[in-house]
């Protein structure tokens, strides 16, 4: 602010004209020096009425103004490829605008026959969205492997997750969504840097420039939440509650205190949350807005040699002063700040154009809260009475009168006639014969929100102005209220507060607004966010995510937002409506689980309620095939505090049920006997309850309702999988981990009824698999008797003999291995049949928690099995010659002891009472009881 320009009366005086431009002479000399082309007249007349936004570039590129800063000027308006990511209004198209931007300086032919390529830029076009630059960048020596947008997003997962495990206490919430914002940030960074490479029309990189937009939506909301509820916060801790102690109200009732208008303000500040969270929202767009100008205002320096405002202007007024030439009638004759408006008149062409572009940097510079960058901009462009009248906002402050000492004299803080320039500008902004740009600058500075909004273009710079004029207004009217003075304030004109809503108010005009572009960025869903933020309406917020979850077309990236906010609202004891909360993280975990993110699901399973904790997780596991994969997702559910015994136990049983939930066939033969796929399943998913020992009861249960289901079907090849797939410890396992727990010798009826069932299993199997062995020793394992060799030659019945020798040996073998078959499938049959303490499939203790669905398949598994068993072992014996113990089954069926006969229906009973029949006919054929009995 101290530095000092030249001042324009000074050039008026001197003789000499100001140098022109260097590197090319303005339009205006050239008309004097050269013959006049009425072609290039006519040009120039058209280029002089036609509105500034359809002119072409006519500054020089000279030395003072670099051609590779040149602002963009060819604006075109294009609709963004995800369009439909951010809007769900149906009909309604979000709008993007880029610019293609194009060095003035490089040939236009050249630059078409350069491959295009995309890249970001840091730099905001006044439509206030991200610019894409084309630049003349080929691919020749660049190879990207997969989508930098997918890669980004993948990386944010795992970035949310870490930030979350590693910041999850109470006091850590705010640093949480500060890590949030980093991590966007620098996925940001990323992109941009790759987008410098990009080729527009690769279509694997096609959403690279859009994931941008919404990663730069996401940062500048975790932003916003960061701000706003750190405020919320510390106010709730007490800083809200303000209370004056005496020494602050000794200070208040004199009028020392209030002389000092920032003392008003800082006082309102603290007092006022809703004035204070205002000021933060203004802090959080410029700050936004400030982050995407990046080096513009660097760019805005087009001045170099000559610091010195209207150049060409001021060239001409010189000559004419010399009387080499005359002034345009049209062109100011004089050149002090208010010629313009005093004379009616207007500057050069040159000078018009480079005022417009200048102002239109400065207001930026102000929409980003940068004053003194803007300052300083006014005097590189040689307009140093524009950054004193830019100054006069300052609020008045004397700090001779609070210091301890008066030894040292200080100066005052500050603009006493504040209201004076106030006025000032707010005139000067309501003038319509200004530059748009220059009156929003002053209606920033005095709170005219009319002259503010048609400078604005976006719903960020919308919601900028409203709250800007809002907190203006609320400090105003504070300090006429407590601030003492002599003098009669300059009033304000009545639209002063006229426009002074609430802030629920104000996004309702926003979203009326008269801008198509602002309606349709007001339904974006992250400005969506972000006004509920702003408002505080944390409820209105939960619903609104759980309306866009229920929308079938909800983004992935959108749905783990949403699933974070509400993480971050239940740390914060926000979390109202849990119902709609849970169902949000039921999406996000949903989400994850189909994109296989394995090392995330379990962490944010167990944010979920229990009873979904093990439906979610279950679900995730269900699709897991690979062992090692299994037993890291079984490790890391045990890290995040899962409930992994009822996790895995409800995988085996939803794998179990998935082909038939009835469990229980109704037939008692499978149309295919053959292993599917299915039954693959159902097998392999015993091994999650396997991997722990402490599971290992489970196991076994789980086993056994497979081989119930199995053996219904007489899938006995599948059944004896099934129970492979328990260790041949588990036995001693099971009784282990009871002795360990308990202590106690007996088990508890549920474990000893499960190791019954399972032995119960191994005991049929195993009759099973030695019946089938019989059965196919004595059909197809008997040797075959050779022909005989009657009416033969010698030689022919000696190989006859030859062959009866070898035939009787291996029939002897043979009489012997099925003698041997024969009393092993006896054997393990009535293992069956006589099965210890209450039969096979009878629980041998009374189980408190009896599972009904169990018992009535295991009841009928006897019905289905036992008939069969018995009539199996008829045909053994009976086809073994063992008559006597064929008859002698009737006793054991009819037995009390067994009670084998309840498991047998009449046509059953009387299909087997046929065949017992044959055996003791066979017997009376051999002269012995029919019965049975040894005749004396």
């Amino acid at each position: 602010m101290d530095r000092k320009a030249p001042s324009l009366q000074s050039f008026l005086e001197q003789g000499d004209s100001p140098a022109p431009r260097p590197g090319e002479t303005g339009k205006t000399f050239k008309r004097r020096s050269s013959n006049i082309n009425l072609q290039r007249s006519i040009k120039l007349l058209d280029e002089a009425v036609t509105p500034y936004v359809n002119r072409a570039v006519r500054t020089p590129k000279g030395n003072l103004r670099d051609s590779g800063l040149t602002p963009i000027r060819h604006e075109t308006q294009i609709e963004s490829d995800t369009q439909n990511l951010f809007l769900f209004t149906p009909g309604k198209k979000a709008k993007s605008v880029r610019s293609q931007t194009f060095d003035d300086t490089q040939n236009t032919t050249a630059l078409r026959n350069t491959t295009n390529v995309v890249s970001f830029r840091q730099e905001p076009n006044y439509e206030g969205t991200m610019t894409i630059e084309l630049t003349d960048v080929t691919l020749s020596n660049i190879t990207i492997d997969e989508d930098p947008a997918r890669k980004a997003t993948q990386e944010l997962y795992l970035e949310f997750k870490d930030s979350l495990k590693q910041q999850s206490a109470l006091h850590q919430v705010l640093d949480l969504v500060a890590s949030y914002e980093s991590a966007c940030a620098k996925q940001l960074s990323k992109i941009q840097q790759i987008s410098k490479c990009l080729v527009r029309n690769q279509p694997k990189l096609q959403k690279t420039c859009s994931t941008g937009e919404q990663l730069l939506f996401e940062k500048n909301t975790w932003k916003l939440v960061h701000s706003l509820f750190k405020d919320r916060l510390e106010s709730d801790a007490g800083r809200d509650s303000f209370e004056m102690d005496d020494s602050d109200g000794d200070i208040l009732k004199t009028s020392v205190w209030g002389l000092s208008e920032q003392n008003i303000s800082s006082r309102l500040f603290e007092k006022d949350a809703n004035v204070r969270q205002s000021q933060l929202v203004v802090d959080w767009l410029e700050t936004c807005a400030a982050e995407v100008l990046g080096d513009q205002p660097k760019n805005a320096k087009f001045f170099v040699d000559q610091p010195v405002a209207w150049e060409n202007t001021l060239h001409n007024l010189q000559k004419s002063k010399q009387k080499l030439q005359t002034i345009n009638s049209r062109q100011v004759t004089e050149l002090d700040p208010d010629a313009t408006l005093r004379q009616n008149k207007v500057l050069d062409d040159l000078d018009q154009e480079d005022e417009r572009y200048f102002l239109q940097n400065l207001f930026v510079l102000i929409r980003a809260g940068q004053l003194e960058k803007a300052q300083e901009l006014c005097h590189a462009c040689g307009q140093p009475w524009r950054a004193a009248t830019l100054e006069g906002w300052r609020l008045l402050h004397d700090p001779n009168y609070y210091a301890k000492t008066s030894s040292d004299i200080s100066p005052l803080e500050g603009n006493p006639h504040r209201d004076v320039w106030k006025a000032v500008c707010w005139r000067l902004a309501s003038e319509d014969n200004i530059y748009l740009y220059e009156r929003a600058i002053y209606a920033a500075l005095s709170g005219n929100l009319t002259a503010l909004l048609p400078a604005c273009s976006s719903w960020m710079d919308y919601v900028w102005a409203y709250f800007k004029v809002k907190v203006d207004v609320d400090v105003e009217k504070e300090i006429r209220l407590l601030h003492p003075t002599d003098r009669m304030l300059d009033s304000l004109p009545q639209e002063y507060t006229a426009k002074l809503l609430e802030a629920q108010e104000v996004f309702k005009e926003i979203a009326a607004s008269s801008d198509e572009n602002v309606r349709i960025q007001s339904e974006n869903v992250f400005h969506t966010i972000q006004k509920y933020i702003i408002l505080g309406d944390v409820p209105g917020l939960i619903e609104t995510m759980y309306q866009w979850h229920q929308n079938r077309s909800c983004p992935p990236y959108l749905i783990r937002v949403l699933a974070h906010l509400v993480l971050f609202l239940r740390t914060i004891g926000q979390d109202y409506q849990k119902e709609l909360c849970e169902a949000i993280l039921k999406a996000y975990v949903e989400d994850l689980i189909s994109k296989k993110h394995t090392s995330l699901v379990a962490h944010y399973v167990s944010k979920l309620n229990p009873e979904d904790q093990v439906q979610m997780y279950a679900t995730f596991l269900e699709d897991i095939g690979a062992q090692e994969e299994q037993q890291k997702c079984l490790k890391l559910a045990e890290e995040e505090g899962l409930d992994v015994a009822r996790i895995t136990k409800t995988v085996v049983e939803r794998i179990r049920m998935r082909e038939n939930p009835n469990m229980f066939p109704k037939t008692s033969l499978a149309v295919d006997l053959s292993i599917t796929e299915e039954d693959k399943a159902k097998i392999d998913a015993i091994q999650w309850l396997v991997f722990d020992e402490a599971h290992r009861p489970e196991a076994v249960r789980q086993a056994n309702a497979i081989m119930r289901t199995f053996i219904a079907v007489k899938k006995h090849a599948a059944a004896r999988l099934a129970f492979e797939k328990i260790p041949s410890d588990s036995i001693d396992v099971i009784y282990h981990l009871w002795h360990t727990k308990t202590g106690s010798s007996d088990l508890s009826s549920k474990d000893s009824n499960t190791i019954r069932e399972y032995m119960c299993m191994k005991a049929y199997l195993d009759a099973v698999e030695s019946f089938n062995d019989w059965f196919s020793l004595y059909h197809q394992g008997r040797p075959s008797k050779p022909a005989g060799a009657e009416g033969g030659s010698f030689t022919d019945q000696v190989a006859y003999e030859h062959k009866m020798k070898q035939f009787n040996q291996e029939y002897d073998r043979w009489m012997y291995n099925l003698q041997i078959q024969t009393r092993t499938t006896r054997d393990r049959i009535f293992n069956v049949l006589l099965f210890l303490d209450g039969g096979w499939l009878v629980d041998a203790d009374e189980d408190p928690e009896k599972d009904a669905s169990r018992q009535d398949q295991m009841s009928r598994l006897r019905k289905l099995h036992i008939p069969a068993l018995c009539l199996n072992l008829h045909t053994v014996l009976h086809l073994s010659e063992m008559y006597v113990e064929a008859v002698q089954l009737a006793d054991v069926i009819a037995s009390e002891q067994y009670h084998l006969y309840r498991e047998f229906d009449k046509e059953s009973l009387q299909h087997l009472l046929v065949q017992i029949s044959k055996s003791s006919l066979a017997l009376l054929d051999g002269n012995k009881d029919p019965l049975g009995y040894d005749m004396v």
